[in-house]
């Protein structure tokens, strides 16, 4: 006899999986690339809000053909019951035929490794969009913080924030040559901060939330690595007293993994 306790839980499956190719690869720092993907699947698809995510699947090895997975009412798995190579990321922009996403080079990361070797042509597809952030256009101020991975939802946020509101942003790079241009006003604070070598993910940009101000009426989004994001989220929460409308943090990723 099973227990309830033994069901896994039933979650709503995911936009299916659209088949797409590599148009291009571009170096935009020595730590980030560009991937341009393309093809006749996108048709219909539509990005509404900043700081949405796209599941990104790409095949088993770089020798491989891509295998579209199947949802089992919990995971994506192959027939053979293993896991895919999924990774989520914020899409830069979507046109009628292809899509852009930003790809941070971790050691060892599976994604990083094959958008560093993928030619025009390789196969992968894109799941989404996922949940994305809704600018509050009335908000009296924001305070914008993130990692490397953050970047291209941060730069979203910024062009819809209303250029006249006050806005703090630190963003955390592992080197000077990692940051990009993002909007900019008189009205905003852009800091960037360089992790140490040997410091743990995360550290300094809650050492730098940590100095921020939080005005009455606030709006806070960050974003980074997860176990970095469980501190700051608390920090908000348990410190600052802000309400959980006013808080959206998010993991982007884990370190190690």
């Amino acid at each position: 006899m099973t227990s309830s306790n033994d069901v896994a839980p039933i979650r709503r499956e995911p936009p299916t999986f659209r088949r797409l190719s590599v148009i291009r690869v571009q170096t935009i720092t020595p730590y980030l690339s560009r991937v341009r993907l393309g093809g006749e699947a996108l048709e219909g698809f539509v990005i509404e809000a900043p700081a949405s995510s796209v599941r990104l699947l790409l095949p088993p090895a770089p020798d491989q053909s891509l295998v579209v997975p199947t949802w089992n009412g919990n995971e994506f798995l192959f027939d053979d019951g293993s896991r895919p190579s999924i990774r989520t990321f914020t899409p830069l922009e979507s046109e009628p035929d292809s899509i852009a996403l930003d790809i941070v080079h971790h050691q060892g990361g599976v994604v990083s490794d094959w958008v560093q070797a993928v030619k025009p042509g390789g196969e992968a597809a894109i799941s989404g969009p996922g949940r994305g952030y809704s600018v509050d256009q009335n908000a009296a101020a924001f305070v914008i913080g993130g990692d490397e991975t953050a970047m291209p939802a941060i730069g979203q946020l910024l062009a819809e924030i209303p250029p006249h509101v006050a806005t703090d942003t630190i963003i955390e790079v592992r080197d000077p040559a990692a940051t990009v241009p993002l909007p900019e006003s008189e009205s905003r604070m852009l800091s960037w901060v360089v992790r140490p070598d040997g410091q743990s993910p995360g550290t300094s940009l809650e050492r730098q939330l940590r100095k921020t101000e939080t005005p009455p009426g606030v709006k806070v989004w960050v974003a980074g690595e997860a176990a970095s994001m469980h501190r700051i989220r608390k920090f908000y929460f348990d410190e600052r007293g802000l309400e959980r409308r006013d808080v959206t943090v998010r993991g982007y990723w884990k370190h190690g993994r």
